[in-house]
């Protein structure tokens, strides 16, 4: 009888890249890309708008502007992601011009992408990453601080959003088109991620809304074999589903913020790489590898160009990291060994 293959998938914090690294300028790509190529599907949000001849005026002011050339992908593709997600309050920054040059450029590079589009069905369908080991689906959706006229429409381009009542719970039109777009891959697809980029915090933004909680549920009841979040700009706790693994808050890959130093607070230059292991769709082991970021520059606090990059973390660091993860995901009743970074499934 042949052996199930095992699908191993690789899930990272928010790619916020504005500057497409040079030789030398990305001091831990060699120990992330070695990591990373042991999965067969790397997956990250794409928190850049991809300058193109469509581009719009900027939406709002230039320091919370985030956009790049499409040479910044390449950036990307040498730490072998290739699964990405454009939903996100950062899409709009240039306008609609901007959503269609971004999702133009990513198929240039080969780089299957879903959450943004020409329209909501186009925002909305699932994209696909094929591998030796079968192929992933995902479906992403982002919450909170879509700008005006950012929200895909019928007729309009723009992210998939997913709105928020009177009442502060999702709205139910939303939640249905998410949740049929993860039955349609699941019926394509080994295993379907469910991505959402939410920026309606919580008062303490290290807290995971409740609303938040019963959507990822059913987001997993639907079909998808993992949730993962971004949105607020350091990691958050971790949950386990009828044994799927939900991520509600990745952290940073990469954080190319052109804020001052301290703007953020030092958890924000941190992060981790969650491995995922799957045989027929289900989870059968995850382990967190913690990663930290360069908030200075290599050429000093005025060098943008080579801030906020990856590297694996040292071991006192990697430790401190693991600690935080195992503490808030405790809240939820999911054990972490912060020896090894295996989580408890």
């Amino acid at each position: 009888m042949a052996r199930t293959p095992v699908l191993k998938l690789s899930l990272l914090g928010q790619a916020l890249i504005e500057h497409a690294p040079g030789p030398g300028e990305w001091p831990g790509r060699d120990g992330v890309a070695a990591r990373l190529a042991q999965s067969h599907v790397v997956f990250t949000n794409l928190e850049t708008v991809i300058q193109g001849p469509n581009a719009g005026a900027p939406t709002r002011e230039l320091l919370t502007l985030h956009a790049a050339g499409p040479e910044m992908l390449e950036g990307l593709k040498a730490a072998h992601v290739n699964l990405v997600a454009t939903a996100n309050n950062h899409a709009f920054d240039l306008g609609s011009g901007g959503i269609l040059d971004t999702v133009a450029a990513l198929r240039v590079a080969g780089l299957p992408s879903t959450g943004s589009g020409a329209n909501l069905a186009a925002a909305s369908v699932p994209a696909y990453a094929a591998s030796s080991a079968g192929t992933v689906g995902l479906v992403a959706f982002a919450t909170g601080k879509v700008r005006p006229g950012g929200a895909a429409t019928p007729d309009r381009p723009g992210v998939n959003e997913l709105r928020r009542d009177a009442a502060g719970q999702p709205v139910a039109e939303d939640v249905e088109r998410i949740l049929n777009a993860i039955r349609t891959a699941r019926r394509q697809a080994q295993l379907v991620i469910a991505y959402q980029h939410n920026h309606d915090w919580e008062p303490d933004m290290t807290d995971v809304p409740d609303w938040q909680r019963a959507l990822a549920r059913r987001c997993i009841d639907a079909g998808a074999a993992v949730f993962a979040g971004h949105g607020a700009p350091l990691l958050q706790g971790i949950e386990l589903y009828r044994g799927a693994p939900i991520f509600y808050g990745l952290g940073n890959f990469v954080f190319q913020t052109e804020k001052p130093i301290g703007a953020y607070p030092p958890e924000s230059w941190e992060g981790i790489i969650a491995e995922c292991t799957f045989e027929q769709g289900r989870c059968r082991g995850v382990r967190l590898v913690p990663l930290t970021l360069n908030e200075i520059g290599l050429g000093g606090t005025d060098d943008m160009a080579t801030r906020g990059f990856p590297a694996l973390a040292v071991a006192s660091l990697a430790s401190s990291i693991l600690n935080r993860v195992a503490q808030r995901s405790r809240a939820f009743g999911v054990g972490l060994d912060r020896q090894s970074g295996s989580l408890a499934l």
